[in-house]
């Protein structure tokens, strides 16, 4: 119980002070461009939970969902092909590193040429971004197999897609899990500039709208429910990434306790 106490109090301490600190500093110098805490729950509240879940938040979310779930198949799947193959490795690697090099944004008018202001777009910039921390965490996981174990394989007889799947795919989970860490922040921010360049929906969409006309605290509420999604987000791989990597936290908190 104590320890739950613990963990609710470290989780919430801080926002709790920021947000004490923010309150004092608009009731001692109030500013236009930035509302209370109570205006902003209140606007939270009218401007978001109404129809704009379903015009705005639920088309978003689906974006980024559709988007990170092709990265992440794309990823792992090229990735193992690649860190499975070294003359694969080196053929591609010059490749990988030139598209890698390239920030996502500027490919976004190249997308909407291709495929004009539609979701299809706004999937595949999303896509693109996110989709090299898997590849590049998957190809070097792959690479680092134990050579004990894929010794161990052989010498069984287990080759090919069970190869994979049994000794392959657990080695490199860790890696491939930090990967994947990486590429839902940077889809967020991708599926919200999307939606700022080329879009009529979206949170993106609508905070740019809300900065246009001054609505400000309309825009506060706006930034608050982007967080408050990547704070979900986060939430929930977590809870799917210790589920998953059990024996790796387990083996790790040993390690910690020897």
């Amino acid at each position: 119980m104590n320890k739950l106490l613990s963990g609710i109090g470290f989780a919430l301490g801080l926002p709790i002070i920021l947000i004490a600190l923010w309150w004092i500093g608009t009731i001692v110098s109030p500013n236009f461009f930035v509302p209370t805490p109570p205006e902003l729950v209140v606007t939270f509240v009218e401007t978001w939970l109404g129809p704009r879940i379903w015009i705005d938040i639920l088309p978003s979310i689906g974006r980024f969902l559709a988007g990170v779930t092709i990265a992440i198949v794309s990823g792992i799947v090229l990735g193992v092909l690649v860190g499975l193959n070294p003359t694969l490795r080196s053929f591609t690697e010059p490749v990988f590193e030139f598209f890698r090099a390239l920030p996502p944004p500027v490919l976004i008018p190249v997308l909407l040429l291709l495929f004009g202001t539609t979701d299809a777009m706004k999937i595949g910039i999303i896509a693109l971004a996110a989709v090299w921390p898997v590849l590049l965490n998957t190809v070097e996981g792959v690479r680092a197999a134990d050579s004990v174990q894929s010794d161990t394989s052989r010498s069984y007889g287990i080759a090919g897609f069970k190869r994979v799947r049994y000794q392959v795919l657990p080695g490199a989970s860790p890696q491939i899990f930090a990967g994947v860490r990486q590429s839902l922040p940077i889809g967020l921010m991708l599926m919200i500039i999307s939606e700022m360049f080329a879009s009529s929906s979206g949170l993106g969409f609508s905070v740019i709208q809300f900065q246009r006309r001054f609505a400000i605290p309309e825009m506060w509420s706006g930034i608050l429910v982007l967080g408050l999604l990547g704070l979900t987000v986060a939430v929930i791989f977590r809870f799917v990434e210790r589920r998953v990597l059990r024996w790796y936290h387990r083996l790790k908190d040993l390690e910690n306790a020897a």
